[in-house]
């Protein structure tokens, strides 16, 4: 068992408990809990419970639900009418507002370096209006969410709240780090591609050059590397670098394809999981890693991740056929120009094998372009694409409904905001 859910699951009866000094030993149990508290919880002593509480372990190791019977009666009329706050479609984005905030901040305080020019190229993408949505952030912030146990209400809320903060800064973490090795491949991309804008504004390569855009990347990583180490767990430390391995690895895959491989839909999804779902995907596990969830539940949460990136990519391949420039932030038909073959070529040429001729002697030519373009519209390229995307965001929203099951509101909210983003990412035009 985890020591800080055992933590959770003490401080939480203790709270709940009779008498006069259960909140005063559950505030000194968490005020000690770095040290003298987790030698508390291994004595095992015996506490006093109120009889209305109840806990159960709902597949995850030392992530213990606790409610109490009284705040189920409390809350159950508000369930019966119209289950108002479950039924609730609220922006995922806004639910994770306030941590996002936060997590942006801290992100800017992060990337300080002795060096002000490296420090103001690394900061680039990070400052407010070049930010992008923070995507990822908000998947990570709410699977968190999703994955969380409620602790009981009572009228020592604040000793609550305190642990809850404690538990919830790893996921902010987390997050962080996500998004430093996010922006870093960017970074590097736009150097190997010789972009021209990113996020709808000037790329930094653009702006500083490429040798400190490289450099700026790398610094990004040092910096979740000395986060990731303080965490402090190997587990998602190799997550985490798996992550980083695998976005090397389908950069290299994209630039050095065979002409069998630029035919393959198999090749092309096994490039796009590692160029795009793979860092999503790891660090959806890592969250549930970090929270002391069992394999199966770590499991559905990388399962998650991987589609819901699959599908993300999928949609942004057809965009770049359907998008305009504005929209896009890059330039339409981006990818071909570049010679990359994407899904819905590939289906394009499962009904055109004239086409495999064209693919073969590249895009270096316009006129080759304009032919490719010409049987993509023809055939069901763009419609197979969305289908396979829609396949994929199903995976998704399956894995989801596979979590254990939980009857607190917030944590059911997250997962029907983490259900909804599914769907956003599979209808967006942008």
């Amino acid at each position: 068992m985890s020591w800080r859910w055992a933590l959770a699951r003490r401080v939480a009866a203790l709270a709940a408990g009779t008498g006069g000094g259960g909140a005063a030993q559950a505030q000194r149990l968490l005020t000690t809990s770095s040290g003298a508290g987790a030698a508390l919880l291994g004595r095992q002593q015996h506490l006093p419970l109120a009889s209305q509480i109840r806990s159960k372990v709902v597949g995850c190791r030392g992530a213990a639900f606790v409610s109490s019977r009284w705040l189920h009666d409390a809350q159950y009329q508000v369930r019966q009418d119209g289950d108002s706050r479950s039924q609730e479609h609220r922006d995922p984005f806004e639910l994770v507002a306030d941590d996002l905030s936060l997590v942006a901040d801290r992100l800017r305080s992060m990337v300080a370096a002795e060096v002000p020019k490296l420090a103001s190229a690394a900061e680039y993408f990070f400052k407010v209006g070049a930010e992008g949505k923070k995507f990822r952030p908000t998947v990570l912030l709410l699977m968190a969410s999703a994955l969380r146990f409620p602790l009981p209400e009572s009228a020592e809320g604040g000793v609550l709240s305190m642990l809850a903060d404690k538990l919830r800064t790893p996921h902010l973490n987390i997050a962080e780090i996500t998004e430093m090795i996010h922006v870093a491949s960017l970074l590097h991309d736009d150097v190997l591609d010789d972009a021209d804008t990113r996020r709808g504004v000037s790329s930094l390569n653009l702006v500083m050059g490429n040798k400190l855009s490289v450099l700026a990347g790398d610094f990004l990583l040092s910096r979740a590397c000395v986060a990731l180490a303080a965490l402090g767990n190997t587990e998602v430390v190799s997550l985490m670098a798996t992550a980083v391995e695998h976005l090397v690895t389908g950069e290299t895959m994209q630039i050095s394809t065979s002409r069998e491989q630029r035919r393959s839909m198999e090749y092309y999804l096994q490039k796009t999981y590692y160029k795009t779902a793979s860092l999503i995907s790891n660090s959806c596990k890592a969250v549930a890693v970090l929270a002391g969830h069992t394999a199966d539940v770590s499991m559905l949460a990388y399962e998650y991740g991987r589609n819901l990136g699959l599908a993300f990519q999928l949609i942004d391949d057809v965009l770049d056929f359907t998008g305009t420039s504005a929209s896009l932030g890059k330039g339409s038909l981006s990818d071909i120009r570049h010679g990359i073959i994407t899904a819905p070529i590939l289906y394009a040429m499962e009904e055109f094998p004239q086409l495999h001729e064209v693919v073969d002697s590249g895009f270096d030519d316009p006129a080759n372009v304009e032919i490719a373009l010409d049987y993509l519209q023809k055939s069901r390229g763009i419609e197979r694409t969305k289908e396979l995307a829609r396949e994929h965001a199903n995976r998704a929203i399956k894995a989801i409904e596979a979590l254990p099951d939980s009857d607190d509101e917030d944590v059911l909210t997250s997962r029907r905001a983490l259900i909804d983003i599914t769907e956003r990412v599979i209808t967006r035009t942008k």
